[in-house]
């Protein structure tokens, strides 16, 4: 390599961000409580709640965004009957970049017969960003789990358009050991005409996916029921203990709208605070 691109790319890498959080979570005296926690980088997590039976945890990005070569890191333990909701102070934004890729990794464990809500706010790609991501979930065999990962394309609320991306998705689920969901997502290059295609999202520049475990008939009928409210498309399937709900909208606010409908009723009207602002 040539030495001055050498020393360019040292800088540059010598200038990313990096953060990670490590928290786990126990039950005792009849709440939920930290037992481990570490922050590093520009990760913060924050408890805004009261004590109660479900301890909620609110991850900050100091960093305010995310942009090429930065590397983040979240992995979260529930100890056996703990309960633990987790959100983000905002959306998270994903800049654009020359080449780097954004990385995150997340690691997310419950023990036996604990619950884990994993319900951060959207995560925005700009034009031109490059977001590589893998979420691994253990679950115990009685373990429960209610997770919701949204991404929007460009801030549509501005007007923005989103005709360069790169989004390389990868989900695991465990249970007892045993892998019963695994699905990726691969967005590479012209990610407007992408969208626009009827078999990709129709023009929609908001998706989401939704897992729950257990998940059956009876909670997908619950969210069929709401079919006259959504703003967006959303379509659900239960099978083999699973639910997943999946989400496309024209814009965020129309996603977050049904979002928060179905979380409404799958978490009885009980929403992450941020949510609510």
């Amino acid at each position: 390599m040539d030495p001055a691109a050498d020393e360019l790319a040292r800088t540059f890498a010598a200038n990313r961000a990096v953060g990670s959080i490590a928290l786990t979570v126990r039950k005792g005296a009849g709440i939920t409580q930290r037992s481990l926690l570490r922050e590093e980088g520009s990760l913060r997590v924050r408890f805004p709640g009261a004590r109660a039976m479900e301890l909620e945890a609110v991850i900050v990005n100091t960093a305010g965004g995310m942009a090429g070569g930065d590397r983040y890191n979240l992995d979260m333990t529930v100890e056996p009957k703990a309960r633990l909701l987790v959100s983000t102070a905002a959306a998270e934004k994903v800049y654009r970049t020359i080449e780097p890729a954004t990385t995150v990794d997340v690691k997310l464990a419950v023990g036996a017969g604990g619950r884990l809500a994993w319900l951060p706010q959207e995560t925005i790609l700009f034009d031109r960003s490059r977001l590589r991501r893998s979420i691994e979930i253990d679950l115990a065999e009685d373990a429960q789990l209610l997770l919701a990962e949204a991404i929007i394309f460009g801030r549509t609320g501005m007007g923005e358009a989103v005709d360069d991306c790169s989004l390389h998705d990868r989900w695991r689920l465990r249970r007892d050991g045993r892998l019963i969901h695994a699905e990726g997502m691969r967005l590479d290059g012209a990610a407007a005409a992408r969208l626009a295609e009827p078999a990709v999202a129709k023009g929609g520049v908001a998706i989401a996916t939704m897992l729950i475990v257990p998940g059956d008939e009876e909670i997908a009928s619950s969210v069929r029921a709401l079919e006259k409210k959504f703003r967006g498309e959303v379509g659900v399937s239960a099978w083999n203990g699973l639910a997943v709900i999946r989400f496309c909208a024209a814009a965020g606010a129309a996603l977050r709208h049904d979002l928060t409908a179905v979380l409404s009723v799958l978490r009885s009207g009980r929403l992450p605070h941020c949510w609510l602002h």
